[in-house]
């Protein structure tokens, strides 16, 4: 019984902890800067399927180094404010009916409770529409002893651009990512 609530109040503590950085993060990340990190050629083949080569999308992804390190470092830093082992992921939409996301950069633990390894974009979920449509945090625990809280990413214009995933769990697995 003291181990159950003593987990459910660092849940909680986790959770407050990973809401502040994401409040930070909606500051601190540019979303002028996200737009620029995939290059339009990358971004323009992202859903072609060609039949003869299924791994081509993978193969034309690019970033234009400089967005992608000057966010990519932001996220790293952002992460240094939680007490506890954390990423602070960035998300951005992919235009397409339905809506679909593809994670643009992930972080050192590599953690995130909706990243599919080798998935380059996924329909979008609805924690994450959320987001994207009202503006708010979302706090998420869908995998067991996770939490993660969804943030929006706003350009100079004050348009939702995209979103960081905040995650931390209550047990690092080095082992998830490993199939």
């Amino acid at each position: 019984m003291r181990m159950v609530l003593f987990f459910v109040a660092a849940t909680a503590l986790c959770a407050q902890d990973l809401d502040r950085v994401a409040q930070v993060a909606s500051v601190m990340v540019d979303g002028d800067v996200c737009r620029r990190i995939q290059t339009p050629k990358s971004a323009e083949s992202l859903l072609k399927v060609d039949p003869r080569d299924p791994w081509r999308a993978s193969d034309d992804f690019d970033v234009n180094d400089g967005a992608f390190l000057q966010t990519k470092k932001t996220l790293m830093r952002l992460a240094r404010l939680c007490p506890a082992a954390c990423d602070v992921n960035l998300w951005m939409p992919v235009p397409a009916t339905p809506p679909r996301v593809q994670i643009l950069i992930r972080n050192v633990n590599e953690m995130s409770q909706f990243w599919r390894w080798g998935d380059l974009h996924q329909a979008m979920p609805e924690e994450m529409k959320s987001v994207i449509e009202k503006g708010e945090r979302v706090t998420v625990r869908r995998r067991p002893g996770m939490v993660s809280v969804l943030a929006p990413v706003y350009d100079s214009l004050g348009d939702i651009v995209g979103l960081v995933e905040v995650v931390s769990r209550a047990e690092r697995d080095s082992h998830e990512n490993v199939k």
